[in-house]
């Protein structure tokens, strides 16, 4: 499977623009790394790290586009390996998985640390140009 949104997340945003159909946004969103295409439930290439950090979107979406607004860091990560994608949940723990993406591969160390900087998570909609 190629990376973007979860099913489910894709049909209720959908229902909800073109059926009014209600959706609940998530409150919150969580970041997993991944060492490869965390598939369509975003559980496959887990990292051993599982620890997931809150990302914010603290700036208005523009031209189809909204990144990240602060720093996800993890500190002391779990195992030595190439962090190659991450997966985005609604909850700390347990949650609906709402989306995926890849991120420059990093290697990262045992109980070294992570960074996806600002602007590293950028979800993007087509828009008519």
């Amino acid at each position: 499977m190629a990376v973007g949104f979860a099913p489910a997340t894709a049909n209720a945003i959908l229902d909800a623009l073109c059926r009014s159909v209600a959706w609940t946004e998530p409150a919150e969103l969580w970041v997993k790394p991944h060492i490869g295409d965390p598939g369509a439930a975003g559980t496959a290439n887990a990292a051993t790290e599982t620890t997931r950090k809150q990302a914010t979107f603290g700036t208005a979406a523009s031209g189809g586009s909204i990144a990240n607004t602060v720093a996800v860091t993890w500190t002391n990560v779990a195992a030595s390996e190439d962090y190659t994608h991450v997966s985005v949940w609604d909850a700390s723990t347990a949650g609906t998985f709402l989306f995926s993406g890849t991120v420059t591969a990093d290697a990262v160390t045992a109980t070294g640390g992570f960074t996806v900087d600002v602007g590293g998570i950028t979800v993007t909609l087509a828009v008519a140009a």
